[in-house]
């Protein structure tokens, strides 16, 4: 068996003395593991790194086999990401999040969002934003995607500040005032008619809690999974990058 495909490296395990087991999610196959025979030489190495995108040719005998992998270069951004500490823990994120889709299992609209973020993990006034959007397209794509588009209880489309942690729908600030306490705040940039200024350090903030409550509850724990560590070390670079509001 044979295909040719283009794809984000996400991962890399070591393999015998000289070769890798090379990890991608790539745009018709989704996430798809193969082994890259002289992996580990001195010439392959800057290739094979996590953030960069590459045209794949695999070939296995069977379906079901590990498989070979060729890879050719096509966009090379990993020496750029490892400049940066937020980059790379935002890169293995990326990783960690693909990771929840079943392996082999296309997702092509991920897979270009994925090589989206990639390109601007190292501008921290776009990769948050970014990251949020894509915690909030993974929950969506898994059967548990929020609406945030119009209050749960009014249905207006205007005023949404809240998220219900039970249903997982906006809620207007006149209708959630008598639940404050149990509500999640739903900031700004993240409602679809959102306009203006960059979001500041509080919103994005805001943003990671309301994720993380729907991403811990619904994918991690029943999976039993702890939330990664390179989340909370890419939340921690915020504060390096961003400003507080007054």
């Amino acid at each position: 068996m044979e295909w040719r495909d283009e794809g984000l490296i996400i991962g890399l395990k070591k393999y015998g003395e000289t070769s890798v087991i090379l990890e991608a999610m790539t745009r018709a196959h989704g996430r798809h593991a193969g082994l890259v025979k002289g992996g580990r030489s001195k010439r392959m190495q800057p290739l094979l790194q996590p953030g960069n995108e590459v045209a794949l040719v695999w070939r296995a005998r069977l379906e079901d086999h590990l498989g070979l992998y060729t890879v050719e270069p096509v966009k090379q951004r990993a020496a750029r990401l490892m400049a940066s500490a937020a980059a790379l823990q935002g890169m293995n994120l990326l990783g960690v999040l693909l990771r929840l889709l079943a392996e082999r299992d296309p997702h092509e609209a991920l897979y270009a969002a994925a090589c989206i973020i990639a390109e601007h993990l190292d501008e921290k006034a776009i990769a948050p934003i970014l990251l949020v959007r894509f915690e909030l397209a993974i929950l969506a794509e898994l059967g548990f995607g929020l609406d945030l588009e119009q209050c749960a209880a009014t249905g207006a489309r205007e005023d949404l500040v809240y998220v219900s942690p039970k249903s997982g729908r906006a809620v207007s600030a006149a209708a959630g005032a008598p639940y404050h306490d149990k509500m999640l705040p739903l900031p700004d940039f993240l409602t679809a008619d959102a306009e203006g200024p960059a979001p500041s350090l509080d919103d994005v903030r805001a943003g990671f809690r309301l994720t993380e409550y729907f991403l811990r509850r619904d994918l991690f724990e029943p999976r039993g999974l702890a939330l990664p560590d390179a989340r909370g070390a890419f939340l921690a670079e915020l504060g390096k990058g961003m400003k507080a509001k007054a």
